[in-house]
């Protein structure tokens, strides 16, 4: 049997009593549809600029689909037209129970669509004889949403890797592309404070765009993306666009609208739940979802809400039984932006009816619930992260050995936790924070010279900047604009201020860590904090030995680190060649092949506990700013992606124990 919601009339409905005012003139409230926010509020303009970066290339306003936006519930309409519609609305509803009823009945005469439980399809699907060919205009060289729903399962260990990947190698070009427009915005305004706030997620969605590097533009996917798993955090909303998962640039429901739909239905395929509607309810498991439409431009109720749009695509998605993907927005100090979006899983739309709203209008709600068997909700682990990052005792009274291994030589404590054995061996080692050389080097690099910038650095007469070939490495906010093979940072001889934006990994751990034992890995590293893609975490520390010094310590059994073995990760950083075709990999300054080792048998840091991966989320990243012995540079920490609270570092070294996957230096 379908589904008979009780949807009231709204025509019926009564409107709310006028104030004892009413008898004021009163000027009409402009309504308007109900859009989730922006990523920031003070830039809600969608259209990227069209400055060109490298090469120039079209703009792509947002979103890309005009039946995707919402119908505006002011549109200048006659007395007429709003009772038809009216009347459409209220016989819609009538024939959808009628159907609903009496659908088994009357399959056998061929006018009503019943879904074969064996058919495998998610919706009836017409006969192509009687669906109605939509024309439309789309932009030359864009490529418009599919209207195919499809759902993706059974995917092997070698295809989860491979749709893993995609993702993240997306995610990484939308990433150091957004920080590179940024840059490149900011060099065109003349610095910070000379005008409007640049937005390089917009400006990177549509380069990524109209390179057709958008996923999964050819399939509507129903229920999990490949590649995006549970957990994951995104910055942006043209993000979310980016990797598909969800197609609204601002509307909080992304569905597939009647027009493109197989059987003229819409049909939900996600929401995105940050309180923007005063009658959410949230409890993590179960949700009761407002729908959209009925604010006004101040995201007050101003008008009841209609059955059209996201609302009905909801009810149709709880009438066939489709589960709905649900990303959670909420705000994170200390980010790019005030507010990040969670990958929380799917949820199955349980129940919808009409109710009154605590502002007297009448509107849509829909109650969802968690569909079990699904790994733990990110949202739920960022919250415990952040009691845990405060008050680490009260989170987990048991397993704790140390509470700041690094005895205050970190900006940040690390901790040291274990609830599986009764190993302690990072507790037998001497924490050191810094790289130590022979002194050799700086007597060598005595006549070294620095800049002469006051206030900061990135003018033409900077010399730090021509080391660097005429650029500063990073952004106003730190983060890495793209990888080179070594990286100048101001110095000691340097005049510029310690807040020198280059003298970003000279200022130390910013964040907080903690040392784990793991069943799969030994000893591992997983943050505490949520770090930006892009950002400094932290230097790999040691004991700097020449290669003569190393083979005699090698005999030793000491544990040692070949600096010459890390892959060059920090190439595709920044690598840009998918949307500039002339783009080739930064080769200055080109350093000689390093030949060094570094102990770490009885000093070390947080950094040497990161276990190795092939497919890693932080890279290793070759600086200078103390001397200028390129043979001998600091080994610095970036992160290649957006790591969440709680998710474990890894880090490519090369070579790595057979047996384990990690170095020996690690188990």
């Amino acid at each position: 049997m379908g589904s008979l919601v009780p949807f009231q009339d709204l025509n019926a409905y009564p409107d709310p009593p006028p104030s004892s005012s009413s008898s004021a003139i009163l000027r009409p409230i402009k309504i308007e549809p109900k859009l989730e926010p922006l990523d920031d509020t003070t830039a809600p303009n969608l259209q990227p600029q069209p400055e060109p970066l490298l090469p120039s290339s079209p703009t792509t306003p947002f979103p890309d689909n005009p039946s995707d936006h919402h119908p505006n519930p002011t549109t200048n309409t006659t007395n007429g037209g709003e009772e038809d519609g009216n009347v459409y609305s209220e016989f819609y509803r009538i024939s959808e129970m009628f159907r609903s009823a009496f659908a088994k009945r009357m399959r056998k005469y061929g006018d009503v669509n019943v879904l074969d439980p064996n058919s495998g399809a998610i919706v009836p699907v017409r006969d192509e004889s009687q669906q109605r060919q939509v024309v439309s205009a789309t932009r030359r060289g864009l490529s418009r949403r599919s209207s195919e729903l499809v759902r993706v399962t059974n995917l092997s260990v070698e295809d989860q890797r491979y749709f893993r990947d995609v993702v993240r190698r997306t995610r990484m070009v939308y990433d150091s592309l957004r920080v590179y427009c940024m840059v490149e915005e900011e060099r065109r305004a003349g610095g910070i404070g000379s005008g409007r706030r640049a937005r390089g997620d917009l400006r990177a969605a549509a380069l990524m765009r109209d390179r057709g590097l958008w996923l999964n533009r050819d399939k509507r996917i129903v229920g999990s993306i490949p590649g995006v798993y549970i957990g994951d955090l995104f910055f942006f909303r043209m993000e979310l666009c980016v990797v598909g998962l969800h197609g609204q640039a601002q509307a909080g429901i992304d569905y597939v609208p009647s027009s493109q739909s197989s059987n003229g239905e819409p049909i939900a395929t996600s929401v995105i739940v940050s309180g923007g509607y005063e009658d959410d309810e949230d409890s993590g498991e179960e949700i009761v979802y407002t729908g959209h439409g009925g604010q006004d431009k101040f995201s007050r109720q101003c008008c009841h809400q209609k059955l059209e749009g996201g609302n009905l695509a909801l009810e149709r998605s709880m009438h066939y039984g489709i589960e709905v993907r649900v990303i959670r927005g909420f705000r994170y100090e200390g980010t790019v932006t005030t507010k990040v979006y969670v990958y929380d899983g799917l949820y199955r739309i349980v129940g919808s009816w009409f109710d009154v709203g605590k502002s007297g209008f009448g509107v849509y709600k829909y109650r969802l619930n968690r569909i079990e068997g699904q790994p733990e909700m990110g949202s739920t682990i960022m919250k415990f992260a952040s009691t845990l990052r405060i008050r680490p005792l009260e989170a987990r009274p048991l397993g704790y050995l140390n509470l700041d291994i690094s005895d205050k030589k970190e900006r940040s404590p690390v901790f040291l936790f274990n609830d599986i054995d009764t190993d302690h061996e990072p507790l037998y080692y001497e924490y050191l924070a810094r790289t130590v050389f022979p002194p050799f080097i700086y007597q060598a690099a005595g006549g070294n010279v620095g800049c002469d910038c006051v206030s900061g650095c990135g003018g033409d007469g900077c010399v730090c900047a021509q080391k660097n070939g005429g650029e500063i490495p990073y952004d106003n906010s730190g983060f890495l604009v793209r990888g080179k093979p070594l990286i100048f940072e101001c110095g000691p001889r340097c005049g510029c201020p310690p807040d020198c934006r280059n003298r970003v990994t000279q200022r130390g751990l910013r964040y907080k860590m903690e040392v784990f034992r793991s069943r799969e890995t030994g000893w591992g590293v997983r943050t505490l904090d949520l770090i930006h893609a892009g950002a400094f975490i932290c230097e790999y520390a040691g004991v700097v030995l020449t290669k003569e010094q190393a083979q005699i310590c090698s005999m030793s059994g000491d544990s040692l680190i070949y600096p010459g073995r890390f892959t060059d990760r920090w190439a595709e950083w920044g690598d840009l060649s998918q949307i500039y075709p002339e783009y080739e990999r930064p080769t200055y300054p080109s350093i000689p092949p390093l030949d060094f080792a570094m102990d770490v048998s009885r000093l070390r840091n947080v950094a040497c506990y990161i276990s190795h991966s092939t497919s890693p989320n932080v890279m290793v990243h070759f600086v200078l700013f103390d001397h200028n012995n390129m043979m001998f540079p600091h080994l610095m920490v970036f992160a290649l992606e957006n790591i969440p609270p709680m998710r474990e570092l890894s880090l490519d070294y090369g070579v790595a124990d057979e047996y384990t996957g990690k170095l020996s230096i690690c188990n």
